[in-house]
């Protein structure tokens, strides 16, 4: 038996520019299957508005995969929308009833100014890793597999820490905009192994610096970025900052 198709109205913020004045403007879409992914509705939206000589919308993406991070959508007061830990573009209609209301916006903090419509520039995040600088390493042939002993528990919780994608989720939806959570898994990634020990205490201390340099804000533990992180980062990794960066402090 054959799907219906979903007829919906899209409310979606467009926006010139970063110092433009920005609005809601409604849009319809109809027969939309529910097998498409939020992103190929918008896509089919993008269409019609060619197809009428109309300005599409714009908005990031590229993997579609759930991979590069790339799809910040904030749908119906949702980063990413109504699922849990996935992104944008494995969103799927089939999450929407026929006759709803969708709205769409951009991500929301000062470090994210607006490029256009609901594309955001999240560069900052780029200059925190930056800021951490490099981690040092032998040049010389590689080394054997088990040459650096890691207990399993430690290289566990620094993959889950690396499954990070910069997708700044954490930050939209945090009522401070605190990168805590983006930054706390940066540096936990490399805190956890021997390799990453050798620049720790410079590596904290500059991300930390940057992040505040940036206009972030602070965290005050709502836990709203764990909750809706598409790759489901714990706020444990935020303890093990504020632990690596008190002890670069104390000791230096």
């Amino acid at each position: 038996m054959e799907k219906k198709g979903l007829n919906l109205t899209l409310k979606i913020w467009r926006q010139e520019n970063a110092k433009a004045k920005g609005q809601f403007v409604t849009y319809q879409v109809s027969n939309i299957s529910p097998d498409c992914s939020f992103l190929e509705m918008l896509d089919i939206l993008n269409e019609q508005l060619v197809d009428k000589i109309e300005k599409p919308i714009c908005f990031d993406h590229d993997c579609r995969e759930g991979i590069c991070g790339m799809c910040s959508l904030y749908i119906n007061g949702r980063p990413h929308g109504n699922d849990t830990g996935i992104t944008t573009c494995q969103l799927h209609m089939r999450h929407f009833k026929d006759g709803d209301t969708i709205y769409i916006e951009p991500w929301r903090s000062k470090a994210f100014p607006i490029i256009k419509d609901l594309v955001v520039d999240r560069s900052a995040f780029d200059k925190i890793i930056q800021a951490g600088g490099y981690t040092s390493v032998n040049t010389g042939g590689a080394q054997d597999a088990n040459a650096i002993l890691i207990p399993k528990k430690n290289a566990d919780l620094a993959m889950d820490a690396a499954a990070c994608i910069g997708c700044g989720a954490c930050v939209a939806t945090c009522k401070n905009a605190s990168a805590m959570l983006f930054v706390s898994a940066k540096v936990s990634q490399l805190a956890l192994l021997p390799q990453g020990q050798v620049e720790a205490r410079e590596r904290v201390t500059a991300m930390v610096a940057k992040m505040d340099e940036l206009g972030f804000g602070n965290c005050t533990n709502t836990r709203a970025c764990e909750a809706e992180c598409p790759k489901q980062i714990k706020i444990s990794n935020i303890a093990r900052l504020n632990r690596e960066y008190l002890g670069a402090k104390f000791c230096s």
